[in-house]
């Protein structure tokens, strides 16, 4: 399956922000992922900012892309409402190590599966 990884503080066409991974690429994306292993809950906080971020970002512009967080450590742990900021913004689809065997057949990476 192709993708599109981008580079720190990289700048990509019709998004103010980069998110880390892009499926299949920029020009025609089915799904943007977030991911972070933290043990500090301002960085998992300024995540969930980024992740929600994309989220509004795809909602103005009308398209259907999903927005994905891969998260891990203790600084996810620590504060209950950014959790719930983080499963609003991407409806659900947040993976964890012990969930991440779900990740292509929960959301629309799915469609970029071999057959």
């Amino acid at each position: 399956m192709s993708f599109r990884e981008s580079k720190r503080a990289e700048r990509i066409t019709g998004f103010d922000q980069a998110p880390d991974f892009i499926i299949p690429d920029e020009f025609n994306p089915v799904a943007l992922i977030e991911a972070k292993l933290t043990e500090d809950d301002g960085t998992a906080r300024d995540k969930v900012a980024r992740v929600q971020r994309l989220r509004a970002l795809r909602d103005q512009t009308g398209h259907e892309y999903d927005v994905i967080a891969c998260i891990a450590g203790r600084g996810f742990k620590v504060r209950r409402e950014d959790m719930r900021r983080l499963l609003q913004a991407t409806d659900g689809k947040v993976f964890t190590l012990s969930t991440m065997h779900l990740l292509i057949d929960q959301t629309r990476i799915r469609e970029y599966r071999s057959r």
